[in-house]
């Protein structure tokens, strides 16, 4: 019989803890604190996504139902609600930012070899925004509308592996443009957009960085043919069209040629039309890439549903973002896990098994290679097999 570790603190064995020693000591999370510090409250936040808890008073109660094991843990001082809640409020969040994105550096070197489902050999990248409702009246500083607040998660998603390389996090009124001018621009990436994204002084500047995008058109944009490629319209292509903008205020803003492509999709019978500053890809390829976008709203609603960053245990704007860097945290752990320990298991699977065995003795691998993904196979399809075109 195993007498090892229990389940969570082999799971925090994998985490880089010297990385996350150096981010407290950047942000000085850890100065004038007598006990329960930063890694206590890493540890706590990551328990309460894990198993699901849905309040502060839900994650201090469960964890104190098991007060002989938190040293086991990792957790090296009493947990309290108070204590817990002024961590929270108080203890900058940016250093639990800067911890996720070293994971996220992990995370990619990992999955750089994953299939993209295109014939692609630069890096991928689909951006996007959700948006989460909030109180007005216990969020005042997340004004969305007269009567309703609502924070942002503007992100950036890898398509190879689906791994969120940036969330720029902001209140309900900022536009989705916002994540154009947070990013850096990768010479020689693919950037792949709605319509919601379509400004040609930000989009530029991703071509005068040696950036490709791909974006949806509207169809009013006033558009000048300069020349047509040919295509074969067996594969739902329509047109395929080097154009430059026709209107001089939205020329000055983007001087370049550009490309329209213009598809139907064989299920529903639309008719969709992109624009891209990629002039050597195939027609069907940037059609493709658009579809892989489906990724990141697939993403969205993953986290909506697994983790807890729709009800939050503090109110401040600094409470909201430590828990919302801490879930991505989670989610990018449980990333590396899979692949660390070779697991063909979904992400779901994994961290529902994770969810009611935190506590046992069990090897972890032996614990998730007991997993039987077949048998969830259709609803795990819809979640994260995100495109079978």
């Amino acid at each position: 019989m195993y007498e090892g570790k229990i389940v969570f603190a082999q799971l925090m064995e994998h985490l880089p803890l010297h990385t996350l020693r150096r981010c407290i000591e950047r942000f000085g999370g850890d100065r004038s604190v007598k006990g329960f510090s930063c890694q206590d409250q890493f540890r706590c936040m990551a328990f309460a996504q894990l198993t699901y808890r849905d309040s502060l008073r839900d994650t201090v109660t469960c964890l104190n139902a098991q007060s002989a094991k938190l040293y086991h843990m990792g957790i090296r001082s009493d947990v309290r609600r108070s204590t817990f809640s002024d961590a929270n409020e108080k203890r900058d969040w940016r250093l639990y930012q800067a911890f996720a994105q070293a994971l996220i550096v992990q995370a990619r070197r990992l999955y750089a070899s994953e299939p993209l489902g295109v014939e692609l050999d630069s890096a991928a990248y689909a951006l996007d925004t959700t948006t989460i409702d909030l109180c007005l009246s216990l969020f005042p500083w997340a004004p969305f509308q007269a009567t309703k607040a609502a924070i942002k998660l503007h992100t950036m998603l890898d398509l190879r592996g689906n791994i969120p390389l940036l969330v720029h996090i902001d209140d309900g009124k900022s536009y989705d443009t916002d994540i154009l001018d947070v990013l850096t621009p990768e010479p020689g990436a693919i950037y792949i957009m709605d319509r919601g994204y379509l400004d040609f002084v930000r989009l530029h500047r991703l071509t005068e960085a040696g950036a490709f995008f791909v974006v949806r058109a509207w169809r009013k944009h006033g558009l000048r043919r300069l020349a047509s490629r040919p295509v074969d319209r067996a594969t739902g292509l329509v047109c395929d069209q080097i154009v430059r903008l026709a209107w001089r205020a939205s020329a000055k803003k983007y001087p370049d040629r550009l490309r329209r492509i213009r598809c139907t999709d064989p299920k529903t019978a639309k008719t969709l039309v992109f624009l891209t500053n990629n002039f050597t890809l195939p027609a069907c390829v940037v059609a493709d890439l658009y579809r892989c976008r489906w990724q990141i709203e697939l993403f969205f609603k993953w986290i909506k549903q697994n983790l807890r960053i729709k009800s939050f245990f503090g109110l401040s704007e600094n409470a909201v973002k430590t828990q919302i860097w801490i879930a991505v945290a989670v989610y990018v752990l449980i990333a590396i896990i899979k692949k660390r320990l070779a697991l063909t298991a979904s992400l779901y699977t994994i961290l529902q098994l994770l969810s009611v065995t935190v506590f046992e003795k069990i090897q972890l691998d032996q614990l998730l290679a007991q997993s039987h993904p077949a048998s969830s196979q259709s609803t795990l399809d819809n979640q994260l097999n995100l495109f079978d075109d």
